[in-house]
């Protein structure tokens, strides 16, 4: 299975390289594949590259679904250890 999860660019890098924002964890990723991308888009990365930008508002509803599920494990896990 493969998951590629919607990020924030915070800074340009040389090299079309880039400092992305993966829920507080800051990770340098390509943009070699995606043009035109600057400071507060939101991108989809999966194995150290962005693939395509994303809307905002998609991304915040893409997110919030990994917390959603992330909050169902735990709680699932939780519950199991009773």
């Amino acid at each position: 299975m493969c998951l590629a999860i919607p990020a924030q660019v915070v800074e340009l890098r040389a090299d079309d390289k880039a400092l992305v924002d993966l829920a507080g964890v800051k990770k340098e990723i390509s943009l070699a594949l995606v043009e035109g991308v600057v400071v507060g888009d939101y991108v989809i990365v999966h194995v150290g590259y962005a693939l395509n930008k994303l809307d905002p508002e998609e991304a915040a509803k893409t997110l919030k679904l990994f917390a959603e599920m992330g909050d169902m494990a735990f709680n699932d896990d939780d519950q199991s250890l009773h």
